[in-house]
């Protein structure tokens, strides 16, 4: 049923927006210190998924805790061990990853990880769970020993090698070898070949270039040279610039680019320049043997010949071009990794080392493909992905994954970084998506950080969840009347605002005459309200119920809905007693 009068106040064209003038205290803070066949489909990271706006909001000061949501305060200039506390994060929140993890593990999604969190240079958490290397071969064939997995086990990043390829690229760009606009053949001639002439840097970095997502190419060519040779003169799929398709070869041919205007080749540009100033002892292509005990295994590969892969890059094209390649290839830990992060955060420098300008990290991580909506992408690094960043979702979010089971999310709103690294593919690929796994830790990362709180009693919290429809119903009030009454009530939302289904998450308040029938009374909550709010809303003649309904799609969530001190007055502002609640919905602190 739709009432005469009922009036949609949340769209961006309503203004019916008010602003209140509530009595706020800020709390200052203090400074921290410091069988033989291949299986099918490529060895490449398939998101799969998509995921816009937020709305206009008032911002509003709030009282809160220690450096709360978009406010991480002054950050050390190296990663360091500390305290949720003094990061200003919650300590539960944190906890709560570990026998989520552990689940996963007794499900056999992966047999083991290791999980890094770190905000303003404090490393919040730093833990290891199941085991590095479990089994002898694909049918799970125990090992007579399995090493269980430590904090500092050495893990193949996979596809996160892209970004160090990048990081390199760009410490030439700014030694005025090359413009980002070059085009490729311009340094590598023999990339010309069948139609790549206009082909530039950039839409390398940016998965731009027409260029298929993968080939097969270690069962082509005789030796690296070869193969490097056949990438050069593969065709493209696309024009260039007309398409966004994530291709390994990209990044193959990123990393010759690297080696064609050092004169080096890529492990040992990236270790001079990048790993050794960073102090990332752990970091490297091609680990020796030596190291093999400390470095996580992969899969089983008889249509290589290499039985077990443990200890050597498990992509069978990176492999093939001797372990160094631009797609994959480098091994590290996850404090390494951190490290790697937080140099991003610190504006391209770390503990007195500078790896890059200010500007070229801001070119890094500016959107370059706003003309593929969905597909952000810096130079690199991916940005704004909620299929695996989840909660930390952000414009200014970036990251990585790799098919092995690894991903990195680094808020710069928030200063954190969430690093989740697995073993999924050991023994086989043919394991579930780590998708959730990934999505989960930077879920309750997030929700280690606080939002700021309005004085008084504590709001409402949505709660999170795939797939709810979760409602906040008010209980009876005086419903004799036939005047108009009015809700008003503070919000703050933030939520996953590109739906990888239709529609995205959104809250809504609602009314009905019956308990059964509901119909909307306000547009939809979308995107982030960029803090507290106080909204008004007139209810039409016949309300007896309302509701405040959460929605969330099949995956990935924001930071939630919080609703505080909803009222219905009556028309001489008298304040109606209603009571209030909802299963899944919580008072909340935080």
């Amino acid at each position: 049923m739709v009432w005469e009068g009922a009036v949609a106040v949340c769209g961006r064209s309503w203004r019916r927006i008010v602003s209140v003038a509530v009595g706020l205290s800020l709390f200052i803070p203090l400074p921290v210190l410091g069988a033989d066949s291949h299986p099918s489909g490529s060895a490449i990271e398939q998101k799969g998924e998509k995921k816009g706006s937020g709305r206009n909001a008032v911002i509003q000061e709030q009282q809160g805790k220690r450096f709360p949501w978009d406010q991480p305060g002054p950050a050390s200039p190296v990663l360091h061990p500390g305290d949720p506390r003094s990061a200003g994060m919650v300590e539960e929140s944190l906890d709560a990853i570990d026998p989520f993890i552990r689940e996963k593990i007794q499900q056999e999604r992966m047999p083991g990880a290791v999980v890094l969190i770190a905000r303003s240079g404090s490393i919040v958490k730093h833990d290891a769970y199941g085991y590095a290397a479990r089994y002898k071969d694909d049918r799970k064939t125990p090992l007579e020993q399995p090493v269980p997995m430590k904090k500092d086990t050495i893990f193949d990043l996979a596809s996160i090698s892209k970004i160090f390829t990048t990081t390199a690229a760009m410490k030439l760009y700014e030694q005025g070898k090359f413009k980002l606009d070059d085009p490729v053949t311009q340094y590598i001639p023999a990339f010309a070949q069948n139609g790549k002439e206009e082909v530039t840097i950039r839409q390398l970095m940016t998965h731009t270039s027409g260029f298929e997502s993968w080939i097969p190419l270690y069962e082509m060519g005789e030796n690296r040279e070869d193969r490097l040779g056949i990438v050069f003169h593969h065709p493209l799929e696309n024009d260039p610039g007309t398409t966004y398709t994530y291709s390994d070869l990209n990044m193959i041919t990123l990393g010759a680019l690297v080696e064609q205007l050092s004169g080096k080749r890529l492990d040992k540009f990236v270790k001079e320049n990048i790993t050794d100033p960073l102090g990332m002892e752990d970091t490297m292509y091609n680990p020796p043997d030596s190291l093999r005990d400390r470095i996580a295994a992969t899969e089983y590969h008889p249509w290589t010949g290499r039985g077990l892969v443990w200890g050597e890059v498990h992509d069978e094209n990176a492999w093939s071009l001797d372990g160094v390649a631009g797609h994959a290839g480098v091994f590290s830990t996850a404090r390494d990794l951190g490290i790697f992060a937080h140099m991003m955060l610190q504006k391209g420098e770390y503990g007195g080392s500078r790896i890059l300008k200010e500007s070229t990290v801001d070119l890094l991580e500016k959107n370059q493909n706003e003309a593929f909506p969905g597909d952000d992408h810096g130079l690199g690094w991916e940005l704004n992905q909620s299929w695996y960043m989840d909660a930390l979702t952000a414009p200014h979010t970036m990251g990585h994954t790799g098919y092995t089971g690894t991903s990195i999310a680094v808020s710069r709103d928030n200063a954190a970084i969430a690093i989740t690294l697995t073993n999924r593919v050991h023994p086989t690929r043919e394991s579930p998506s780590p998708n959730p796994v990934r999505r989960r830790v930077a879920r309750h990362t997030a929700d280690a950080i606080p939002i700021r709180m309005l004085k008084g009693e504590k709001p409402w919290f949505s709660g999170y969840g795939d797939g709810l429809d979760r409602s906040l119903l008010s209980g009876k009030w005086d419903r004799q009347s036939d005047e108009k009454r009015i809700l008003t009530f503070e919000t703050w939302h933030r939520m996953e605002s590109r739906g990888d289904s239709s529609p995205p998450d959104y809250g809504i308040v609602e009314g009905s005459d019956d308990g059964e029938s509901w119909t909307p009374l306000s547009s939809s909550y979308t995107g982030s309200s960029e803090g507290w709010i106080r909204e008004r809303v007139t209810l039409p003649r016949g309300v007896k119920f309302l509701r405040f309904r959460y929605h969330t799609d099949s995956y990935a969530n924001g930071r939630g809905w919080y609703v505080k001190n909803p009222v219905i007055q009556a028309e001489n502002g008298e304040d109606l007693p209603v009571t209030w609640s909802g299963e899944g919905w919580q008072k909340r602190g935080r």
